[in-house]
């Protein structure tokens, strides 16, 4: 069986971002065979302070032999979508460093975190009063909020390897 691989980037909201170029956009992958996507941005300028984030889209279509169909099928296209950071070269600070710099304020059921750092940071296992919230990324020099029962916060953090951090208690701010 081989597959059709269709690949996009797509922009934070979900859009299909025109500032990339991706080749080849549609190929067919035979089994056990791999293939190279070349990503080259070709939009405005972006920020040189911090990180930008889009999402590299890949679509798996599986064939089908019509000579082997006996009544009903059914065939499911997977989609993997997997971050993709654009880091500008003159970032002082090391990326290992973001997840330290986080600061929590948990009042009056609202959890805020505010990452000074120019780098996202991607949290897992985020506890609050030992209650689990949803996954989420804090944008660089930004600040997210939710919903959340008072109390200490603890978090775990995915690295640029793809490993999770141990398990930390976020300062208060």
């Amino acid at each position: 069986m081989f597959f059709l691989i269709q690949s996009w980037v797509a922009n934070a909201d979900g859009s299909r971002s025109t500032d990339f170029i991706i080749t080849p956009p549609l190929f067919v992958i035979q089994p056990k065979k791999e293939n190279i996507l070349r990503i080259m941005y070709v939009g405005p300028s972006l920020p040189t302070d911090r990180e930008s984030v889009f999402y590299l889209n890949s679509k798996a279509i599986p064939s089908v032999d019509k000579n082997k169909l006996t009544g009903n099928s059914l065939q499911i296209a997977t989609q993997s979508v997997i971050k993709l950071f654009i880091r500008p070269k003159n970032l002082a600070e090391a990326p290992a460093h973001a997840p330290s710099t986080l600061r929590c304020r948990n009042e009056r059921g609202q959890l805020t975190i505010t990452n000074p750092s120019p780098y996202y940071v991607s949290m897992v296992e985020l506890y609050s009063a030992g209650k689990k919230l949803p996954n989420t990324m804090v944008p660089p020099k930004g600040a997210i909020t939710l919903p959340a029962t008072p109390g200490q916060v603890s978090l775990r953090t995915v690295n640029d390897f793809g490993a999770t951090t141990p398990a930390r208690v976020c300062p208060a701010s």
